[in-house]
C-alpha cells in the first residue's frame, strides 16, 4: 500500500512528510535531520563503526519512510569508507514522484536521495560503491530472514499511532535479528518501551535527545 503523505518543513530547515491516514510525521517537527543525525547516527551508526571495526556492517531499518536515515548513512558510509549493507522495511512506500521535493540531497551537499527512492524493491541495489540498500515492502509483523544485524534504526510510527509495533513480541523478534553485541536505537524513551526491550534480552541505556528531545534509547544485544 503505497504512502499518502504531505510535505512539510520543519524547525532546523528540512523536510519531513506527514502521513494521512495515520495524521502524523516521518520525523520530529522540531528537525527531522538533528532527529535522525542524532539518534540514528551518532548513537548508532557512529558507535557501530567503532565496535566493529573490520566488518563490513548490516543495518535494518524499521520505517523507511522518507529515506533521510538512509542517505545520511550513505553519506557517513563514504567518509568514513565503510561498507554497509542496508535493509529497509517499508509497508507504506513513498512514491518517487512524492519524494522527488524532499530536499536533503539540497540541503547535506548529497545526491543519493533519487537512488533511494527509484531502486527497486525487494532486491539489492547499490547506491553508492560503500552501500548496497535492499528495500523490502512488508509489515515487521510478517517479515522474516536468515540474517543477523549489527545495527538497528527502529524508527517505527510512535506507540500513539501504532502501539502494536512497540509490544514485547516485536522487541523479541527484534533481539533475533540483532548479533551478538548489534545496537538498537530509537527514538522513543517510554517506560513501558524501555521494558520491553529488557525483557527482551536487551541492556537499555538513555542518552540525550535531539532538539525538544530530553532522552532517546540506545539499547545492545549482550
Amino acid at each position: 500500500m503505497k504512502a499518502d503523505v504531505r510535505l512539510m518543513v520543519t524547525a532546523d530547515g528540512s523536510h519531513t512528510a506527514l502521513s494521512k491516514p495515520f495524521d502524523t510525521t516521518y520525523h520530529s517537527r522540531f528537525g527531522a535531520f538533528q532527529e535522525s543525525e542524532r539518534v540514528f547516527i551518532e548513537l548508532g551508526l557512529q558507535a557501530a563503526f567503532d565496535r566493529f571495526p573490520q566488518d563490513e556492517l548490516t543495518i535494518f531499518e524499521m520505517g523507511f519512510g522518507t529515506g533521510l536515515n538512509a542517505l545520511l548513512t550513505a553519506r557517513e558510509a563514504e567518509k568514513a569508507r565503510r561498507r554497509v549493507r542496508y535493509t529497509a522495511l517499508e509497508a507504506y512506500p513513498m512514491q518517487p514522484a512524492d519524494a522527488a521535493p524532499l530536499n536533503y540531497d539540497a540541503l547535506l551537499g548529497t545526491d543519493y536521495l533519487t537512488k533511494l527512492h527509484q531502486s527497486a524493491w525487494n532486491e539489492a541495489c547499490p547506491v553508492s560503491p560503500f552501500m548496497t540498500l535492499t528495500k523490502v515492502d512488508q509489515r515487521l509483523q510478517d517479515f522474516s530472514t536468515s540474517e543477523q544485524f549489527h545495527l538497528i534504526y527502529y524508527d517505527a510510527f510512535a506507540p500513539s499511532t501504532q502501539p502494536e509495533l512497540w509490544e514485547l513480541p516485536i522487541f523479541e523478534k527484534l533481539a533475533h535479528l540483532l548479533l551478538p553485541s548489534g545496537i538498537l536505537t530509537t527514538y522513543c524513551s517510554k517506560s513501558y518501551v524501555q521494558r520491553n526491550l529488557r525483557a527482551a534480552g536487551l541492556v537499555v541505556d538513555k542518552q540525550p535527545g535531539p532538539a525538544r528531545k530530553r532522552e532517546v534509547l540506545r539499547a545492545v544485544k549482550p
